[in-house]
């Protein structure tokens, strides 16, 4: 079964949780082994945290697990907590000067959009907007859009993969290539794509790539990573000096590169989220999770064109740059969007996402493999029912 494996998590019964992409949900054999990591560490935690003792080992196996499964060598990755620390360390790290230009588009993250903010508050650089067309229709025609507002100036060109608030998969290849050939640094977020989408980072070639294991690959929270490659990991200075930093060479104090010791090795912290990688890869692969992950995706654009039939409201993506996606913004009419995600919770127990975007009123539906499409039909009828008393007047 493909979906309906509500069993295989730890997800209370009473709730309808429509909302993966917000923090994920971790399986319980998962979970189980982060707990397992957890205790290791409190039985002798001198020992396993000691870098030439245990951790150090430890790290690099994940590091190499994780490369298998997203495509790069391991000396390309560092683990850190989340997407957003890891664009935060490449963000910092960037010798930009006043007047250089960081381009990105009218959709990104509102925690980055504070980061980058506060990025040319201290350097004197641009952090400049390019609008994507809506409905997202064409590759040909979203990159036109982004790249007509490159200048002279543009330093980094900063991207979703995965959009959050429009759940849109930006066509980013031919971007990448591009600024790659023009000498711009490219930072992208990829918080949602580990995971959901297919990823091959060697083969996409960005200079960094920040993404979450714990939404989409179902690691505990607080797994993410940072790749960076190696023509710009002289360039990454650490968040947080600590003992993985060499001052005295430029390669890290472990034995490993600098980009590596000196981010994963900052003080003492439970390691136990991070280790649990591996775990979650096993998971994945033991349940051919692409068939899962397809029942979603389809799960998922159903609800969405249903609801988009009886609303009349447009989709934002045409079906050919749909791929894989398992979460789908829901164009909706006008309405109190606070009222109605408190109303679905309070009298269905949905729990999702409810926002306005850009004087725009959305839902997003996340379908994972517990989900199933007795629960998407009640989130329709739940829509039915309250969209007519929560419209805006």
């Amino acid at each position: 079964m493909a979906l309906g494996l509500r069993d295989l998590f730890l997800l209370r019964e009473d709730v309808v949780f429509l909302n993966h992409g917000s923090f994920g949900a971790c399986p319980r054999q998962v979970f189980s082994v982060y707990q397992e990591w957890q205790l290791e560490l409190e039985r002798q935690p001198v020992e396993f945290l000691d870098q030439h003792r245990r951790s150090l080992k430890l790290m690099r196996t994940v590091r190499e697990e994780l490369g298998r499964y997203l495509g790069s060598p391991p000396e390309n990755l560092v683990t850190v907590t989340n997407a957003t620390t890891g664009l935060n360390v490449v963000a910092r790290s960037l010798p930009l000067q006043p007047g250089d230009e960081i381009l990105t588009t009218n959709q990104e993250y509102g925690a980055l959009e504070k980061t980058w903010t506060f990025i040319t508050q201290k350097t004197g650089a641009r952090y400049v907007h390019a609008e994507v067309p809506l409905p997202l229709n064409s590759a040909e025609v979203f990159t036109e859009a982004i790249w007509s507002q490159v200048t002279s100036r543009t330093k980094v060109l900063f991207l979703s993969h995965l959009t959050s608030a429009t759940a849109l998969l930006f066509p980013i290849e031919e971007l990448v290539r591009r600024a790659r050939e023009a000498g711009i640094w490219t930072v992208i977020d990829g918080a949602h794509a580990p995971g959901q989408v297919p990823l091959d980072l060697s083969a996409l070639d960005a200079d960094f790539y920040s993404g979450n294991c714990h939404k989409w690959m179902l690691t505990p929270k607080g797994s993410a990573l940072l790749y960076a490659h190696p023509r710009v990991q002289p360039l990454i200075e650490p968040l947080v000096v600590s003992h993985g930093w060499d001052p005295d060479s430029d390669d890290g104090a472990f034995g490993n590169s600098a980009f590596i010791d000196s981010l994963e090795f900052q003080g003492t912290r439970d390691l136990a989220a991070v280790l649990a990688i591996p775990e979650a890869i096993r998971f994945l692969q033991e349940r051919d999770w692409p068939t899962v992950q397809q029942a979603c995706h389809q799960l998922a654009w159903e609800t969405a064109e249903t609801l988009c039939a009886e609303t009349g409201l447009e989709p934002l993506v045409a079906p050919e740059l749909r791929s894989g996606l398992q979460m789908v913004s829901l164009p909706l009419p006008d309405c109190d969007v606070n009222t109605l995600k408190h109303r679905l919770y309070e009298e269905f127990r949905i729990e999702i996402p409810v926002f306005r975007w850009q004087d725009r009123c959305f839902a997003r539906i996340s379908v994972q493999g517990y989900n199933t499409p007795e629960e998407a039909q009640l989130l329709l009828e739940a829509l039915r029912k309250l969209l007519p008393e929560v419209a805006s007047s």
